[in-house]
């Protein structure tokens, strides 16, 4: 994903209402329970986690994980909550796939079909220890189609309200579990078909008891909201868009929550009740992967590959087509991320350039950089989002190493972490813990207790 400078229409922001932040199933302290934390924006503002660790030190537990997952941990009270694809041994038929709309064919290039059965896993962890309390087999089958070699068939993060738990596997479903791991519903959302055989990744969006997944894809691509509790599906808006894999954000605009999706085409805010449009806006790079964050009446949009693309948009008020509009802020051109996510932290934008570990930061109001293109020795390639706490910055490659810099407008490092693992999910912070997913173990850092 991708960025540029372009501060317009700055004294207009000043008068601009705040977005509201929605009710999170996060919300509560000591949990980190979706995709990019409590508000969404990966950060914790109740967090305290240690600054320094190593295979030796500050390791309160770590566990191997079976299979292969790129999905990020979430946490609610003593559980930590983990997906996985596990692949067997065994032979078996492919899964039937849905012929792709409009002759555009998502199977060419990368990602291979396998041709072994795969069993598709959540884990319950016990927080103080790490032991299984629980799994469940939620489906076994064949993939359609592979994923990208940096990929999974385990890419989406679960959401949790404390109650019960969401997990989606995409083409291989939908499901609520109670928090023993019984399956109390599961939805079919069919067979999608990812460009290029990419992979599936978007992770769903919880709010106001509805359940909301995006479905872009080379096929018929289309958003819908579910009955968190029943499962019953409440709406299904098509969207013009090829294969996208941001998670929608949920924000609430004037006392009503939209649905923020950015997508290649365009990104869209969708009113939660019914499903429909209210804007668009253009812009984006292809193969559009960040989730949008938003905070003081500010959503920011991102995209990052074969260019750059970030979009600071005011939503009160914002209806149709936004382009040229003052709802767009202001914009920024250069080094924006693809894979991860930006960290939105306190009036500060947070993000590395493409998938490597060169990290600039913006002031998320006028756009202007605090720094920019700062290479973080050390690190090579980046795919985990960066996360925030306790007036401090993480970030974490795909070598298992982690910068750990001063939150601030000037680039102030204070620690660098080895693990011997490959890391590509978004660390979670809780209390005075980080949970940290490998490609092989999962990891809960901390301090030693007293």
């Amino acid at each position: 994903m991708m960025r540029t400078f372009l501060p317009l229409l700055v004294p207009f922001l000043a008068a601009a209402p705040a977005l509201a932040a929605p009710q999170s199933p996060a919300a509560e302290a000591g949990s980190w329970s979706n995709f990019r934390g409590p508000e969404g924006n990966g950060i914790s503002r109740t967090a305290k986690p240690p600054i320094e660790w190593s295979e030796d030190k500050n390791v309160r537990w770590k566990v191997a994980l079976p299979g292969l997952g790129c999905s990020s941990p979430i946490v609610r009270g003593n559980r930590v909550y983990v997906t996985t694809a596990i692949a067997t041994d065994r032979d078996g038929q492919a899964e039937p796939a849905e012929a792709p709309a409009g002759g555009r064919e998502g199977r060419r290039g990368r990602g291979n079909p396998p041709s072994k059965v795969h069993e598709f896993v959540v884990f319950a962890f016990d927080r103080k220890d790490g032991s299984t309390v629980w799994q469940t087999k939620l489906a076994e089958a064949v993939p359609h189609e592979g994923h990208h070699g940096t990929a999974s068939f385990a890419s989406s993060s679960p959401v949790t309200d404390g109650e019960r738990l969401w997990v989606s596997f995409g083409s291989r479903g939908l499901y609520c579990l109670d928090l023993q791991g019984k399956v109390l519903w599961q939805q079919d959302l069919g067979r999608m078909r990812m460009r290029n055989a990419f992979g599936e990744g978007s992770s769903p969006a919880l709010h106001d008891n509805l359940l909301v997944v995006n479905c872009d894809q080379e096929g018929k691509s289309f958003l819908a909201a579910f009955d968190a509790k029943s499962g019953k599906e409440r709406w299904r808006t098509e969207r013009d868009e090829r294969s996208s894999w941001s998670t929608p954000a949920v924000v609430e605009v004037g006392g009503k929550p939209q649905i923020v999706v950015a997508a290649t085409k365009a990104s869209r805010g969708y009113d939660l009740k019914t499903g429909k449009l209210i804007w668009q806006l253009a812009g984006m790079t292809d193969y559009c992967v960040p989730t949008p964050p938003s905070a003081d009446g500010l959503v920011y949009l991102m995209s990052g590959y074969s260019g750059a693309a970030l979009q600071a948009v005011r939503l009160q008020g914002a209806t149709g087509d936004l382009a040229g509009s003052k709802h767009v802020v202001w914009e920024h051109k250069k080094s924006t991320g693809y894979t991860p996510s930006a960290l939105l932290y306190d009036g500060l934008l947070y993000f590395c350039r493409v998938n490597s570990a060169v990290l600039s930061c913006l002031d998320a109001k006028t756009g202007a950089p605090c720094f920019e293109d700062v290479r973080l020795q050390g690190l090579r390639e980046v795919y985990a989002s960066p996360v925030g706490a306790d007036g401090r910055v993480y970030i974490t490659s795909r070598e298992g190493v982690t910068r750990v810099i001063a939150h601030g407008r000037e680039y102030k490092e204070l620690a660098t972490n080895t693990l011997d693992d490959r890391v590509d999910a978004t660390l979670a912070l809780v209390d005075d813990e980080i949970f940290l997913r490998g490609s092989k173990t999962l990891y809960c850092i901390g301090e030693p207790k007293k």
